[in-house]
């Protein structure tokens, strides 16, 4: 009996499809192709403060499985403090983050001023402000202000988290290493 070649069975192709879709469907329910911009009228998913009228670094959190209530992904936040106690709260009812955005001030112009005695950041919605936690190192317990606070300053060169805590104080960490203790209500 000769060999033959064949083309796919109908088997085949259905089972590739639902190989697919099944692929397809692990990228949807939490993890991101890119950051979102926030719109001015949104509001923080864990304090409820409109985003756009404070000052300071920003986040969203994607999760796997899970979306927020009021709109869909990503969870948004206005400040890093909020992302970070957004996700902790959220890791102890079993949502999983996949990707946490933040503002990233080694990748826009920003301006530290004062305004009613408190050192504070410009803040930057758009897109492109952000990057991924794990590419950043964070100044925490500097002298400038956010929403929240004093500020957790997110940066994607170490040198510029450097020079900023020269200026303003602090110390440098990588932002995938903020633990609860640092983000909890004082």
């Amino acid at each position: 009996m000769a060999n033959r070649t064949r083309g796919p069975t109908r088997r085949d192709v259905l089972t590739g499809t639902a190989a697919l879709l099944t692929l397809a469907g692990c990228q949807s329910g939490g993890e991101p192709s890119a950051p979102v911009t926030i719109a001015a009228d949104e509001n923080c998913d864990q304090c409820g403060m409109v985003i756009s009228e404070h000052p300071g670094p920003v986040g969203e959190t994607y999760y796997r499985n899970n979306t927020p209530t009021r709109h869909g992904e990503p969870a948004r936040f206005c400040s890093t403090i909020c992302t970070y106690r957004h996700r902790f709260a959220k890791e102890q009812e079993g949502w999983t983050p996949a990707t946490t955005f933040l503002t990233d001030y080694s990748a826009v112009d920003y301006e530290v001023r004062t305004d009613g005695g408190a050192t504070v950041l410009t803040r930057h919605l758009d897109a492109s402000a952000f990057a991924a936690s794990t590419e950043l190192t964070v100044v925490a317990n500097s002298d400038v202000e956010s929403a929240m606070g004093t500020a957790i300053v997110p940066f994607g060169d170490e040198g510029d988290a450097e020079s900023f805590t020269e200026e303003y104080g602090g110390q440098t960490l990588p932002a995938e290493d903020i633990q609860r203790e640092l983000v909890s209500r004082g």
